[in-house]
């Protein structure tokens, strides 16, 4: 049977929070919905900076990173401003795209540059 795409997401999501707290980052929360702009899969701090984590897997050989796409990094960008300004914080935040390939993952920090 075969795995419906959201559960491989809440896997990878899951196998990406672990990393990240190996890594020294504290989750902060997990899929957050920012009203109607969109959601963010993983908000996490790591000393004094805010992350943004967009969670991207892929069970094939096709890789993950392309389905980051303008639109989407919009959304998240959107979501991240909506967070700061709901939330009255003022620090520094970045956007990170964080691939699960297989077994493997990679954490790529502030896609936005």
């Amino acid at each position: 049977m075969q795995e419906t795409s959201r559960k491989i997401g809440d896997k990878s999501e899951t196998k990406a929070t672990r990393f990240l707290e190996r890594e020294g980052f504290v989750i902060v929360e997990r899929n957050y919905y920012a009203s109607k702009l969109g959601e963010i899969d993983i908000i996490a701090r790591k000393g004094s900076v805010l992350h943004f984590i967009e969670v991207k897997s892929a069970q094939s050989d096709f890789d993950p990173i392309y389905n980051i796409t303008p639109a989407k990094l919009r959304k998240v960008i959107n979501s991240a401003h909506y967070y700061m300004k709901s939330k009255k914080l003022d620090i520094s935040f970045c956007i990170d795209a964080l691939l699960v390939r297989g077994g493997k993952v990679e954490l790529i920090e502030n896609i936005t540059l």
